[in-house]
């Protein structure tokens, strides 16, 4: 287990935007589950976190951004005897500590953190199982990750912008502290990042396309920061890579999403109060504006970029279908996530599969799988380039 550092975060996430995430005490419990324990946190928003095991006593410790506690009741939320003590409070500036001291050993068996696409609300599962002393032992210990503390990564050099030559940023979802969705050896984070290497490759070896990585390595970068890349280097698509986890149901094969209608305005207030004004449209200055005239003006953004991101992701979808790659029984859905509020930029966030999904994890497993699904991808933003180009005169007129 601690070896375990296992962190979600934001998101599968459409993280909300505040600064401090709160813990909603009705939604947070530690209960028996079969011979084990489940964790359950709920919070106002998606954050980094981590897990990990340590010994003499034997705890659970769980690290998170920060976290204001505030309501949460020591004794209504401790429901098992499995577990002899609860704490939870600051742990170094910036960032908060629960600790659950341990009536037997416990390994972690499965943990997820949910994001409500449309509250942005989350919620932090984790499901530990029985084990033996040495097997606790073993795993014990702070994790030595000195990602937990990097700072923000920079961006990758910018290139030079070319005529007639595509821009796509590519954004490996999670990373770092944050791994993203967990079921057994698979990560998110790593899985992602392959996928996006891989895309990245296909492209290239396309020719006259130029391809960004929001991260290139395991760092985690905030998720407002991957739309900031997208802006400073002029892309002309971000596509954001993503595996889900879901702890009911039977979903399975990929989904494309697209901003929500119904998350524009917000999306344009939120994005005015919080960025630079020249990072909110590319090649457009904004400085002096105030937040009413900048949000008018990414809003008119918007109503050229929104039927661009869906027929993108019409695209993305036939090409994955004709390359015989499962999707979802709903491949298209729209929703409030972070990384998809460029104004002027149309963009997706393709889940590529369900790591909950038996079929689905044997599929991202297979060494074979991630090219496919990979030169699909380049498949339909290649188609969608050719149709948006021939759309463009008629937009303008």
């Amino acid at each position: 287990m601690a070896a375990m550092t296992l962190g979600a975060a934001g998101g599968t996430l459409a993280q909300g935007l505040s600064a401090l995430a709160r813990v909603a005490p009705g939604g947070t419990a530690i209960t028996d589950e079969g011979r084990g324990i489940r964790v359950e946190l709920a919070l106002s928003q998606g954050v980094p976190w981590r897990m990990f095991a340590l010994a003499d006593p034997e705890r659970l410790v769980i690290d998170l951004r920060e976290v204001d506690w505030t309501g949460l009741d020591r004794d209504e939320a401790l429901r098992s005897d499995r577990v002899t003590d609860l704490r939870f409070g600051t742990y170094r500036p910036g960032w908060s500590r629960m600790v659950l001291t341990l009536a037997e050993p416990l390994a972690l068996d499965r943990s997820a953190m949910r994001i409500d696409p449309d509250t942005g609300r989350a919620t932090m599962i984790a499901r530990f199982v029985p084990t033996d002393a040495a097997g606790f032992a073993a795993t014990a210990g702070a994790p030595r990750d000195p990602q937990w503390d990097l700072p923000e990564p920079g961006l990758p050099p910018a290139p030079a912008g070319d005529d007639g030559v595509l821009t796509v940023v590519i954004d490996p979802g999670h990373g770092g502290v944050d791994p993203g969705a967990v079921r057994g050896e698979l990560m998110e984070k790593t899985l992602m990042l392959d996928l996006a290497q891989a895309l990245r490759e296909a492209l290239i070896r396309q020719g006259d396309t130029r391809v960004v990585l929001t991260r290139s390595d395991d760092v985690f970068v905030p998720l407002e920061r991957r739309v900031s890349i997208a802006h400073e280097v002029r892309a002309d698509l971000f596509i954001s890579l993503h595996a889900d986890v879901l702890p009911y149901g039977r979903a399975h094969g990929a989904t494309f999403y697209t901003l929500a209608d119904t998350a524009s305005d917000e999306a344009s207030a939120k994005l005015a109060e919080r960025h630079d004004r020249d990072d909110l449209l590319s090649g457009v200055d904004l400085t002096g504006k105030d937040d009413v005239v900048a949000g008018v003006l990414m809003d008119l953004a918007r109503q050229e970029t929104a039927p661009r991101a869906r027929a993108l992701s019409r695209a993305l979808q036939q090409a994955v279908k004709a390359a015989e790659v499962p999707l979802n029984s709903r491949p298209h859905r729209a929703a409030d996530f972070s990384v998809l509020k460029a104004a002027d930029i149309p963009s997706v966030l393709i889940e590529v599969g369900y790591l909950s999904s038996e079929r689905d994890r044997r599929n991202l497993s297979d060494p074979a799988f991630l090219p496919r699904i990979a030169d699909a991808i380049r498949d339909g933003i290649l188609t969608w380039q050719a149709e948006d180009a021939a759309l463009q005169p008629l937009v303008r007129q």
